[in-house]
């Protein structure tokens, strides 16, 4: 492991690229002026379009969004950008829970990787553009994580900000709307918030991943799946039969998806399920794990109190060790509403070798966290609103902290290390 130099870091293109704020936000907001919730005219543009994944991104496309029941053409129209002959796919409907709306999805299937795609509703305009994932990376390839979003402003400008990063996708792991399970509202409505800003500078829609939190379901934890009706409505073409997955970009990233107890205990079943996954996986240049709940806060307590267990203390102790034996190259943890870094750590100690532990979803919603002479695992740490921009080159990758101001909190780098044997 090894830290970037700052001076070395804000000189590079990447470096001026992520902290080089636009003045307009025209190409943002250029989708919505044309918005119209009539399918039969032909301009149709509904307002919680998104597009997710549900296979390998190198070949796949998934283009979702809510909307009332219609007669209406809605199958989607597609093409590589530069044809003029359009292939049509169908959509599939099913329920928005505790709403009249339905959850319109079409997932494309037999793309070409790396390649500019255009797509329309049925007949209508506009048309959307989008770009598969590479198969191989030799560019650059850069994505956003966080977590802890919400509904607010204070999201709102970090929708914003992500943008212009010009990300391949963001990945959201956990808390997305703070809808509990229980509001069909504010989850539709952090999809319209989503919606609105994810084009990035060649008015490509930029992907969205998820992965559950406790705000995702009714009373947060031990739940079923019935307590996780909207998240679930538009995300379970991944997690279709368990709440946990891992989803492989081509031959050089892999990103294991998991549940912190939601609904799926940590301990049993889902850890197994772990060992195995990061077994297959341990030789990709790239593995990442994401979660919720953080196996090192930055603000909860990890000491357990009057025989209550403490924050990740389960993770701590079935998920660690896996990371550690099958070198994941950074785990992403959200919850605490914090900027966190740690130090690598191998058995709860720090270790030049070890598992860095990213985070800790402050994407909106905001505390204080615990300072490293209060809790020594921590590197780094601020009271910021941010994201995390990654920037996968070769082996080695760079993972960049982003305040909602556009200020760099945090730098830090790192090459593949070597599986255990």
């Amino acid at each position: 492991m090894w830290s970037l130099d700052r001076r070395r870091f804000m000189s590079s293109s990447l470096g001026v690229a992520a902290i080089a704020l636009a003045s307009s936000d025209k190409f943002v907001f250029a989708m919505q002026d044309e918005n119209t919730s009539n399918p039969n005219s032909d301009q149709f543009s509904p307002d919680t379009l998104f597009l997710t994944w549900q296979r390998d991104p190198s070949t796949s496309m998934t283009i979702q969004w809510l909307g009332m029941e219609t007669l209406a053409d809605m199958s989607i129209r597609y093409s590589v950008l530069n044809d003029s002959e359009m292939v049509t796919a169908k959509t599939i409907t099913k329920p928005f829970p505790s709403t009249d709306l339905r959850v319109y999805r079409c997932e494309l299937n037999g793309l070409k990787p790396g390649t500019e795609y255009k797509f329309q509703i049925g007949k209508a305009f506009p048309s959307y553009r989008f770009r598969t994932m590479p198969s191989k990376v030799t560019d650059e390839f850069r994505f956003i994580t966080g977590g802890d979003s919400g509904i607010g402003e204070h999201a709102l400008a970090t929708n914003r900000l992500a943008a212009l990063q010009n990300p391949n996708f963001v990945l959201l792991a956990g808390d997305l709307a703070y809808d509990n399970g229980k509001s069909p509202e504010t989850f539709a409505q952090f999809l319209k918030n989503y919606s609105r800003a994810m084009y990035d500078s060649e008015h490509r829609m930029i992907p969205m991943l998820g992965c559950l939190g406790n705000h995702e379901v009714i009373n947060g934890y031990n739940a079923k799946r019935e307590d996780c009706p909207h998240f679930l409505s538009v995300f379970d073409g991944l997690f279709a039969d368990q709440t946990y997955n891992s989803l492989d970009f081509g031959d050089y990233l892999s990103l294991v998806l998991m549940d912190t107890g939601h609904i799926s205990p940590v301990i049993g079943a889902q850890t197994d399920w772990l060992e195995k996954t990061l077994r297959e996986r341990q030789e990709r240049p790239h593995l990442l794990v994401a979660n919720h709940v953080p196996a090192y806060p930055s603000y909860r307590a990890p000491e357990g109190v009057d025989g209550k267990k403490g924050t990740g203390e389960d993770q701590r102790k079935h998920w660690s060790p896996l990371f550690e034996r099958y070198k994941v190259d950074a785990v992403l943890e959200h919850h605490d509403h914090t900027f966190k870094r740690s130090h690598p750590i191998t058995d709860g100690r720090i270790d030049r070798n070890g598992v860095v532990y990213l985070g800790d979803g402050s994407w909106g919603k905001l505390r204080a966290p615990k300072t490293p002479e209060e809790r020594p695992y921590l590197a780094k740490v601020d009271q910021a609103y941010h994201m995390t921009l990654h920037s996968l080159q070769g082996d080695s990758r760079f993972h960049i902290a982003i305040t909602d101001e556009g200020r760099v909190a945090d730098v830090y780098g790192s090459f593949k290390k070597r599986p255990s044997r």
